[in-house]
C-alpha cells in the first residue's frame, strides 16, 4: 500500500514564503512522475506544478517565477517552494503521483495525499 504524506502547509501572510514536502511510503519500487494540485473552496482542483523523475518541470502560468518544485528520488520526497504568496494562492494543496511501479512489477497510477490547508492572509 503506498500513502503520500504532505506537511508544510500553515497560515502565512502575504508576501510570505512556505515550503511543502510530501513522502510516499509503503513497498514499491519507483516512482514516476510527480506534482502538487490545489483546490480552493467553491473551485475545481487544478494543477500547480509537476516533475518528471529526470527532473522536467511545468507550471501554471499563476505561480511561475513564484514556485519552485523539487524531488530527492532517493527519499520518494517532493518538495514546493511558494515564494512571494499570494491571498489567491490560498487552497488545500495535495501532492500526486501519476504512476509507481509496484513490487509485483505493475504499475499503479493516480495516487493522491490528503492535503495540507495553506492560507495567505493578513
Amino acid at each position: 500500500q503506498v500513502q503520500l504524506v504532505e506537511s508544510g502547509g500553515g497560515l502565512v501572510q502575504p508576501g510570505g514564503s512556505l515550503r511543502l514536502s510530501c513522502a510516499a511510503s509503503g513497498s514499491f519500487r519507483r516512482i514516476n512522475a510527480m506534482g502538487w494540485y490545489r483546490q480552493a473552496p467553491g473551485k475545481q482542483r487544478e494543477l500547480v506544478a509537476t516533475i518528471t523523475r529526470d527532473g522536467s518541470t511545468v507550471y501554471a502560468d499563476s505561480v511561475k517565477g513564484r514556485f519552485t518544485i523539487s524531488r530527492d528520488n532517493a527519499k520518494n520526497t517532493v518538495y514546493m517552494q511558494m515564494n512571494s504568496l499570494k491571498p489567491e494562492d490560498t487552497a488545500v494543496y495535495y501532492c500526486n503521483a501519476d504512476r509507481i511501479l509496484q513490487m509485483t512489477m505493475t504499475w499503479g497510477y493516480d495516487y493522491w495525499g490528503q492535503g495540507t490547508q495553506v492560507t495567505v492572509s493578513s
